[in-house]
């Protein structure tokens, strides 16, 4: 039986999902989760769950940053972005960052539809109107670069460059983490090394070439 998680901090535009993806798949099951932590621990504790509806600005998450967690902490899992933004360049960076799907909220029932059945048949879905815009935008180096570094740590080690980019010191990190300061040494070595950065600053901006403006947001 598949299962999706729906991670949107908006309370009515989970129950529409929720609905609309009930009647695309037969026995479906569905979970919720409302900012980028709950989607993590959710995964935790069933990391067989197949889909995730993956809002980019709900709490905790900040643009393509948390589509990276996702993909470097739970690999096996596919992702669909569900976002305001339908910029075709943003599309295109996340898709270079792992999304098997992007769907603007925009979109109607029936598109959603579609995305979520393309997607748990292992297929890459984006709308129609989206198609072509997005595949004249080109890839960044910098991006598909940045992605395979990414995906390259483990996720005790994204777990600890997420909390050095919030700016926590090596024994809060530790403590956060439940493990031994040295423990946390270890893994920023191997860190800076596979990300080809020198210092906790440079560690931070990497992360930081992630975040995206929120369009819903804007005034």
């Amino acid at each position: 039986m598949p299962c999706l998680l729906i991670a949107d901090d908006h309370p009515l535009f989970r129950a529409a999902l929720r609905s609309a993806a009930v009647d695309a798949v037969a026995a479906l099951e569905v979970r919720e989760a409302d900012s980028l932590d709950g989607v993590l621990a959710t995964l935790e504790r069933e990391p067989d769950i197949d889909l995730v509806l993956l809002d980019l600005h709900m709490p905790g998450n900040h643009g393509l940053a948390g589509l990276a967690a996702l993909r470097a902490q739970h690999p096996g899992v596919a992702v669909v972005v569900v976002s305001a933004n339908d910029d075709p360049q943003v599309v295109r960076r996340a898709l270079d960052h792992g999304a098997a799907g992007y769907l603007p909220k925009s979109a109607g029932l029936d598109e959603l539809r579609d995305a979520i059945r393309s997607v748990l048949a292992c297929e890459q879905w984006l709308p129609t109107n989206l198609r072509n815009s997005v595949a004249r935008a080109p890839s960044s180096i910098r991006d598909t670069h940045l992605a395979a570094r990414l995906a390259s740590l483990s996720p005790q080690q994204f777990r600890v460059l997420t909390l050095v980019a919030e700016g926590l010191l090596n024994k809060q990190i530790a403590d956060r983490l439940n493990v031994q300061e040295r423990t946390v040494k270890a893994h920023l070595t191997a860190i800076f090394d596979r990300l080809g950065v020198r210092n906790r600053t440079q560690a931070s901006v990497v992360l930081r070439e992630l975040e995206l403006s929120d369009p819903a947001r804007r005034l």
